[in-house]
């Protein structure tokens, strides 16, 4: 028999996003516009490292005890600790009673895969195994779940008549789903829509699930970059905990610290005993040991130090206050000039009613292509842009390019 050769492995077609980003980085058109990707970009549509990131790995840099050995398998204690802390609340029940679960992963994406690879070996299915996701959300959700065996199905999220939620058909699936199904849940600034329930909407959906035994995976990507309040974005997650609703959350630091390259995350469990606690937190650290062996050490010290230090904490209070308020100001700005100065066809005041770092525009996929055929814009199909890739250099080429397609002027 011949060695394997792989000939029948089938060609992947490339990553929608990174595909995007190359495209626009071959292109030398003078304009060319990037909302694709998301990452947070300066006025100057530059990456910007947070100053207190600057401080922290200074104060790093300077400790003489510093070294490179491995980090525990479930990561680093202080760190993990921090990070719970701030996503259920340092006054939460689930850290007082010893039930909140937290290890440390590779950022939120590892944080949704050891999620999803615990609940697949571990909850207690009565069906099929499979996952409610919105219709839309973050497609690497999709290939997460699938690749440990858990079937994504949808339900109803986002209207496309408002351009706004569809809170009676997401509500409709709650009650209408077999008891104890599994819902991923957006804690804030939704992506790809930048639609989120209110309070009031938040309270009925933890009721739902309650009254259905469901089970809540909370994914937290963007704490404090919706509002650039910490806590006000936490709320839905605190609010779960209170009212007992079973959950995990999977949590980033790419985003809300700008540590997009570090892979900085981690996965929290809320059983509702210690001891619950204390079986899972020992399976966790099995099936992360098969995997990663231990978490990465450079980005969990970066973000140990601000988390654990009340002077670093208000600087990154207000380095996430920057980055929200410039996104907010772009919001207001496009939505100005489609509706004061070009008088775009249409309604666009979801513009600055969704939030966070991305807005779906409601245009469709050939007004998209649209856009990067004719004026070098580069945006995803279903005519999600990210809000920061704008700025006051290019948001008035790009209102103008949108406002053409809108009007058919292309």
């Amino acid at each position: 028999m011949s060695a394997e050769t792989w000939q029948d492995v089938p060609l992947a077609p490339p990553d929608s996003i990174f595909k995007l980003t190359a495209a626009y980085k071959a292109d030398t058109f003078p304009q060319k516009v990037n909302l694709g990707v998301g990452a947070y970009r300066d006025d100057d549509n530059k990456p910007w490292v947070l100053p207190v990131i600057k401080k922290a790995t200074q104060i790093l840099l300077n400790d003489p005890n510093l070294d490179h050995e491995y980090l525990p398998i479930t990561g680093l204690p202080e760190f993990s600790a921090g990070a719970a802390k701030l996503i259920l609340g340092a006054d939460s029940p689930a850290i007082a009673e010893g039930r909140a679960v937290s290890v440390q992963t590779i950022s939120g994406t590892g944080a949704n895969h050891l999620g999803a690879l615990f609940l697949s070996r571990f909850y207690h299915w009565d069906a099929p195994k499979q996952i409610y996701l919105s219709n839309p959300t973050w497609a690497n959700h999709h290939a997460i779940f699938k690749n440990v065996g858990i079937q994504p199905i949808d339900y109803p999220y986002y209207d496309p008549a408002t351009i706004g939620l569809d809170f009676d058909g997401f509500i409709g699936t709650l009650q209408s789903a077999a008891p104890g199904s599994v819902f991923l849940l957006h804690a804030c600034a939704h992506n790809p829509t930048g639609v989120d329930p209110t309070r009031d909407q938040w309270k009925h959906i933890a009721e739902v699930i309650v009254a259905k035994n469901h089970y809540a995976f909370f994914d937290c990507a963007y704490q404090g970059f919706a509002s650039g309040d910490l806590n006000n974005d936490a709320w839905a997650v605190r609010y779960f905990v209170e009212k007992g609703v079973p959950m995990l959350v999977c949590q980033s630091f790419a985003k809300n610290a700008g540590l997009y390259g570090e892979r900085i995350g981690a996965l929290h469990i809320v059983p509702p005993t210690k001891d619950a606690a204390d079986r899972v937190k020992s399976q966790l650290s099995v099936l992360q040991r098969s995997e990663i062996s231990n978490p990465p050490a450079y980005g969990a010290r970066l973000v140990s130090l601000i988390l654990n230090d009340s002077a670093l904490f208000d600087d990154w209070n207000r380095d996430i206050k920057t980055m929200a308020e410039r996104i907010i100001s772009m919001r207001n700005e496009l939505y100005r000039l489609l509706t004061e100065e070009l008088k775009t066809p249409g309604s666009w005041v979801h513009i600055i009613n969704q939030i966070g770092m991305f807005s779906f525009t409601g245009i469709n996929p050939s007004q998209s292509q649209a856009l990067i055929d004719t004026f070098h814009i580069y945006l995803t199909a279903n005519g999600r842009i990210s809000m920061a890739g704008l700025n006051s250099h290019n948001i008035r080429y790009f209102a103008e390019s949108l406002d053409k397609v809108v009007r058919g002027q292309v």
